[in-house]
């Protein structure tokens, strides 16, 4: 069954941790720019939504080799604004360090008003081609596996899908009052022995790394953890 908004169904510690899996569908907005200005009027009433998938989408596309930019803004600002100094600028912007969408929106929104500042010509110069606003809907699945156990859990992880990881340890960050995810946040709810690892999951910054990078690092975690407590 599918739960486009998912907003109530939390990883409640003390009940079973139910795997869920998701796909972001991306929707066209009609809003284009095609000058710096353009964008930064955009970026002042563009939806959260399109924020989020343009710096998120990208990690549930496949990819056949490494993208040089993890966000939209800054392959935008390379590729089709040919200016270094701002794709370099708006690539090093970590969503993670932001508590929402809209604390997000401003650290785009001086950056790129920086750069107007500092090039009069910039305002006006025209890239080779629009930057297309996209907003983004989440459609949630429950795949019907269950874990009882952090030791359930653990076992569970390696035959998760990436999409999975990205939904419960990306999308969480959105769902939950404290920005965490759905594993550190579930295994809380038992005893201390788990808090090591929590710490290792709440440590981990998922957005420089792709998905199938991220699910090794979190199955290697839980292994490294559950092996020491059966020694």
């Amino acid at each position: 069954m599918n739960d486009k908004t998912d907003q109530n169904n939390h990883q409640e510690p003390g009940r079973e941790f139910v795997i869920k899996d998701c796909a972001l569908i991306a929707i066209a907005t009609g809003s284009r720019a095609m000058t710096l200005r353009e964008l930064r009027d955009l970026l002042l009433s563009v939806t959260p939504d399109s924020i989020y998938y343009h710096f998120w989408g990208g990690l549930l596309q496949p990819r056949f080799e490494e993208r040089e930019y993890n966000n939209d803004f800054a392959a935008w600002a390379w590729y089709e604004m040919h200016d270094a100094i701002l794709a370099e600028r708006l690539a090093v912007i970590d969503p993670t360090e932001c508590q929402n969408m809209e604390e997000l929106r401003q650290q785009l929104l001086e950056i790129v008003e920086e750069r107007l500042d500092e090039r009069e010509t910039v305002s006006w110069m025209f890239a080779s081609a629009p930057f297309e606003f996209i907003r983004s809907q989440i459609v949630v699945f429950d795949t019907g596996k269950r874990a009882a156990s952090p030791e359930e859990l653990a076992a569970l992880l390696p035959d998760v899908s990436p999409s999975s990881i990205f939904y419960h340890f990306i999308d969480s960050r959105r769902r939950l009052g404290h920005h965490g995810d759905d594993f550190s946040f579930w295994l809380s709810g038992f005893n201390a022995c788990h808090r090591g690892l929590c710490d290792k999951l709440v440590a981990i910054d998922p957005y420089f790394v792709s998905l199938p990078e991220l699910k090794n690092q979190l199955v290697k975690l839980f292994q490294t953890h559950f092996n020491k407590e059966t020694v």
